[in-house]
């Protein structure tokens, strides 16, 4: 499957940026599959106005693929989208060695998904043109996104010079940024304008830390002489997993009416989102409660039944349960709570 195979509406909506949560695991009380509650999951994203969902990733639980879950969890969001008006764009995680990460991508595409998001976190320790070699193994199979995750939750460092090798690759169709870290940021924005692949590799943040001014950034770095421009056009984020509703009128503002706003006041949205995001993902226990704080804040707006995981030691960090409490109290205008309030039981039937 190659980028010209993806159907239009759903690649157009990938090129034009949006919103692309990452989908989390509902689970019962016995941490079985909660299908209900995982298909009004993807019924909540969708009609939230997300362009797209991203299953199978950090967020859904990378243990899914010790339970038997991989195939059933993708299998799920695509008969949801499948019945939904917007066509959206379906991301699949793929992570492990080469034979791994070809296999669920090969999954990934007989369930009907675009594009996979490619973690290379199982291949530390490779040389570049191993890691190379990896990307293109798995691009030969479907469109890829790349993924420069953060060191802090078993990412590596990437230099410059990967990712202008990366960017090289025909079916890589986006890369989603990651790292937390603006000069690691900017290695792979100036990459793919050096690859001349702008036009093909859509750029997507994944920088908890600076959501809003990733988006509202112009990047330009000179070519051949001439000065060229890129954007970060959409988020695929953990972060995006709540509220999802605001995230989709976020973008909509500046895509459409960024100067509604001066940049003082972006800049203070933008500080705003962080701390909000940093209880989200419990930076202050180094990310231990980033799943569970996700799956408390649905539980209290009633998609979810509790905050189980997999993993029974995940749960919430210290003190997180209180920060939740004081980013619902001081940022109310950052949820969506009424949204689900009025469309929960349809979701739920």
């Amino acid at each position: 499957m190659k980028i010209n195979d993806i159907p239009a509406v759903p690649l157009a909506a990938l090129r034009r940026g949006g919103v692309i949560p990452a989908h989390p695991l509902a689970l019962d009380a016995g941490r079985k599959l909660d299908e209900r509650r995982q298909r009004a999951l993807s019924r909540y994203y969708l009609d939230a106005g997300a362009h797209g969902m991203a299953v199978a990733v950090h967020t859904t639980q990378f243990e899914i693929r010790d339970h038997g879950l991989f195939e059933p969890v993708l299998q799920l969001a695509a008969e949801e989208a499948a019945r939904h008006a917007s066509e959206p764009f379906l991301v699949a995680g793929a992570i492990g060695r080469t034979e791994q990460a070809v296999r669920e991508a090969e999954l990934a595409r007989s369930n009907g998904y675009h594009a996979v998001l490619l973690g290379v976190a199982a291949m530390k320790g490779a040389s570049e043109d191993e890691l190379i070699a990896h990307c293109r193994a798995v691009a030969e199979v479907m469109p890829v996104i790349g993924f420069y995750l953060q060191t802090a939750v078993h990412g590596q460092p990437l230099p410059y010079s990967f990712w202008r090798r990366f960017a090289e690759i025909e079916n890589v169709v986006a890369i989603k940024m990651a790292p937390f870290n603006r000069y690691r940021t900017l290695d792979v924005v100036r990459a793919v304008i050096d690859a001349r692949a702008e036009e093909r590799i859509t750029l997507y943040t994944g920088n908890d830390d600076h959501i809003v001014a990733d988006l509202m950034t112009r990047f330009t770095f000179p070519r051949d002489g001439e000065p060229v421009s890129v954007r970060i056009k959409g988020g695929l984020l953990g972060h995006w997993a709540v509220w999802t509703k605001k995230a989709v009128e976020l973008l909509a503002d500046v895509h459409e009416r960024a100067d509604a706003r001066s940049a003082s006041d972006w800049l203070e949205l933008d500080a705003r989102t962080t701390d909000a995001n940093g209880v989200l993902f419990d930076v202050a226990n180094d990310f231990v409660g980033c799943i569970a704080a996700i799956h408390e804040v649905l539980r209290r707006q009633g998609l979810l039944e509790g905050i189980w995981c997999l993993n029974p030691d995940e749960t919430m960090g210290p003190g997180q349960v209180e920060e939740l409490d004081r980013i619902a109290r001081d940022y109310p205008e950052l949820n969506d709570d009424a949204f689900v309030r009025a469309n929960l039981e349809r979701w739920l039937a």
